[in-house]
């Protein structure tokens, strides 16, 4: 896996097909997380970018919190990391399971 080798990418895919380097990753005192930005620290992870351990310290995150980021955006995509929308794709995924 990448995270366990010390080359890293200097620049991974972002989730809208733009390039994602550190420098373009949201700021680390960013307090509001909108979709794009939660896809962009999920996508950077993803790619190498960044580890998790990286992530959870430069934003502030926990574990499960970046966790559930991840977990959004591989069952529905960047749509899965709206709030106002969590428990719809929580509930569709949960019907998904049972058929």
């Amino acid at each position: 896996m990448i995270e366990n080798q010390k080359i890293r990418p200097a620049m991974v895919i972002g989730p809208l097909g733009e390039p994602l380097t550190i420098e373009s990753l949201p700021s680390p005192d960013t307090t509001r997380w909108v979709v794009r930005r939660k896809a962009e620290v999920v996508a950077a992870v993803n790619g190498g970018l960044l580890t998790i351990d990286e992530v959870c310290e430069r934003y502030g995150l926990t574990l499960e919190e970046f966790a559930s980021w991840q977990r959004a955006v591989d069952r529905s995509g960047m749509q899965g990391l709206r709030v106002t929308r969590l428990q719809h794709y929580r509930d569709l995924y949960e019907r998904q399971l049972k058929y």
